[in-house]
């Protein structure tokens, strides 16, 4: 995928892909012809507060585990050495919002991407952000190149 768009996804994109089948239907979906990555940090995000999560739901924790590895081997892992040197400019620009997304927000201005989050605390950052609800328009866009 030389040429495929990227796409950023959020910590609770990820989530939403283990709990659900809507995100995962539209990452298999377009997985060929765009880009999905997150920062080593947002999946550490995920395996921090999912058990949690799944506790409270009563889901089982074994094939959630699954899920994630599944989704892994679609979603790029960023780490922290990639997208570091844009830090302090991705804090500045969330200071008056979740200052911890950071990462989401300097991975999405490495790749000059937008985002794929329902956190609005990433809206008026400098990057695009797309909703589950409105991806899709993102990825038909993409898929039409």
């Amino acid at each position: 995928m030389p040429d495929a768009k990227i796409l950023v996804l959020d910590a609770n994109i990820l989530i939403r892909a283990v709990l659900g089948k809507r995100v995962r239907t539209i990452l298999a979906q377009y997985a060929g012809i765009t880009r999905f990555v997150a920062p080593e940090a947002a999946f550490s995000e995920v395996e921090e507060h999912l058990p949690a999560i799944l506790a409270k739901r009563g889901l089982p924790m074994a094939e959630s585990a699954a899920t994630l590895l599944a989704i892994s081997k679609v979603i790029q892992r960023i780490g922290s050495d990639a997208y570091s040197a844009f830090e302090a400019k991705a804090k500045r620009r969330l200071i008056r919002r979740d200052i911890e997304d950071w990462p989401i927000l300097a991975t999405a201005m490495l790749f000059d991407s937008p985002i794929w989050t329902e956190d609005a605390d990433f809206f008026g950052a400098g990057v695009a952000t797309w909703t589950t609800d409105r991806v899709e328009m993102y990825l038909e866009n993409t898929a039409d190149r």
